[in-house]
């Protein structure tokens, strides 16, 4: 049986900039993607590009209820200590 992970990350567009939350089961293609511009939408109209937190989760359904709960009616959510440390410059790795 094979282990799954699934990442929850976090995208800055530069230091007090456009931040963006994504989940995903590969993290190094999906950020790539998101740099050279492959991933229509969101990221790309707003040069989302710099991976500064990823958390790592053994269930798609945690990763998705992280995910959902840091964009909650556009609130920062439960990432905010995370996010706060991004925007002031600081980059977090896994918890």
């Amino acid at each position: 049986m094979r282990d799954h992970v699934y990442y929850v990350y976090i995208l800055a567009s530069q230091r007090n900039g456009t931040l963006y939350v994504g989940v995903t089961n590969d993290l190094i293609r999906r950020v790539q993607e998101h740099r050279e511009g492959l991933v229509p939408g969101f990221t790309k109209r707003y040069r989302v590009k710099v991976l500064v937190y990823f958390e790592v989760h053994q269930e798609i359904s945690e990763a998705i209820a992280r995910e959902k709960g840091s964009n909650a009616g556009g609130a920062i959510g439960s990432f905010s200590l995370s996010k706060q440390k991004i925007r002031n410059g600081l980059t977090c790795g896994p918890s």
